[in-house]
């Protein structure tokens, strides 16, 4: 008898297990045919779980009409956007603070009520920078963000601190394990989609400027040490699992799995992917990455290692193609759409990492042809 009750309940916990295992796959599936036919181009959405346009929040009040006087000459220590009318500066930060700001902190999240003028708080001096930055994407950055543009919300999504981040891993034995240290892979990460792959990508590919370059051209070739590595295979199949995961596609949307080393077989949307990666590395390096003084020491700004947290594909997208459902807000906050000279009266626009290089063929795997 009690040897059957041992049986029994190993066989329901086994039920158990494929019951939630199939509650991953079970629902409705809509599939789009993306490509040619008898390519295995197709998009497959889970209908049930889509993930739905967020919510836009209101102006706080109409854009006002431009004109009048500046913001520089109205108010004291305006280092950005010292030249936009006080008016639409005023709308603007009315805007950031309800994009960024808890609710109830309002304008002192970053600035310090009796002072308007004091950077005494560090928040405002992080906001300057990301003002900056967030022009520098949608004047420099097009060919990754079109026409839509980013803002504050796009990331922020009315937290201080946007939900999706990352730093620097620990690198220290995982907690429990006699395995010792698991090299960052092996665990249910969401950073590499939950898969057992290694998260080290980010900091290679979203941080360093190695290249994906892990495709070969011939059947099992000789490893001689100038090939990829099964590491660096690895690797780079995390990041790309990320990047599915954080858009909410397959492979298909920018590959052709026939050959996905092949430029001139795959989506345009390569392409614009191509260019996002070196667009959040210039936002790590550039504008996050000095920052890293300014922000405190503690557990929700910096990583295990003191650098800030940084940005990924997940921060924008979150688990859509199109951030915000392709929602732009660019029409009720102009002044993040130019460049940073355009909007500076009096300082010299911030030095950043060089834009986007034209895609040409040395960018490319050498038997790609030009996108």
């Amino acid at each position: 008898m009690k040897r059957f009750t041992q049986r029994t309940a190993l066989v329901a916990v086994g039920g158990l297990g494929l019951a939630l295992l199939a509650g991953c796959e079970i629902g409705p599936k809509q599939s789009t045919q993306t490509g040619y036919r008898g390519t295995g181009a197709d998009q497959i959405v889970d209908v049930k779980h889509a993930v739905k346009t967020a919510a836009i929040p209101p102006e706080p009040y109409p854009l006002p009409p431009d004109g009048g006087q500046k913001a520089g000459e109205a108010y004291q220590n305006v280092k950005v956007l010292s030249g936009v009318s006080t008016e639409r500066f005023n709308h603007l930060m009315a805007e950031i603070s309800q994009w960024v700001a808890p609710p109830e902190q309002g304008c002192a999240y970053c600035h310090n009520p009796e002072n308007m003028a004091s950077d005494e708080k560090y928040t405002k001096v992080v906001a300057r920078r990301m003002i900056q930055m967030t022009q520098q994407i949608n004047s420099t950055w097009s060919p990754h963000v079109q026409k839509v543009g980013v803002t504050c919300y796009t990331c922020h999504r009315g937290n201080g601190v946007p939900q999706y981040k990352w730093a620097l891993p620990a690198g220290a034995p995982h907690p429990g394990s006699i395995r010792g240290d698991r090299h960052n892979q092996n665990e249910l990460s969401a950073d590499a989609a939950y898969s057992d792959l290694p998260t080290t990508g980010f900091a290679d590919y979203l941080l360093d400027a190695k290249t994906i370059r892990v495709n070969t051209t011939q059947a099992l070739p000789k490893y001689d040490g100038k090939g990829a590595s099964v590491q660096t295979a690895e690797e780079s199949y995390g990041l790309m699992m990320h990047m599915s995961k954080s858009l909410g596609v397959n492979c298909t949307f920018c590959h052709n799995t026939r050959a996905f080393a092949a430029w001139n077989l795959s989506r345009p949307q390569r392409v614009t992917a191509w260019y996002g990666i070196r667009m959040v590395r210039d936002v790590n390096n550039a504008y996050i990455g000095s920052l890293q003084s300014v922000f405190p020491d503690n557990h929700d700004r910096k990583g295990p290692h003191g650098d800030p947290y940084k940005v990924n594909c997940m921060t924008c997208h979150q688990g859509q193609n199109l951030p915000l459902g392709g929602v732009s807000l660019m029409a009720q906050a102009p002044a993040l759409w130019g460049s940073v000279a355009a909007y500076t009266k009096g300082a010299a626009a911030p030095a950043a990492a060089p834009g986007p290089v034209p895609v040409a063929l040395n960018a490319m795997p050498a038997t790609a042809a030009k996108p």
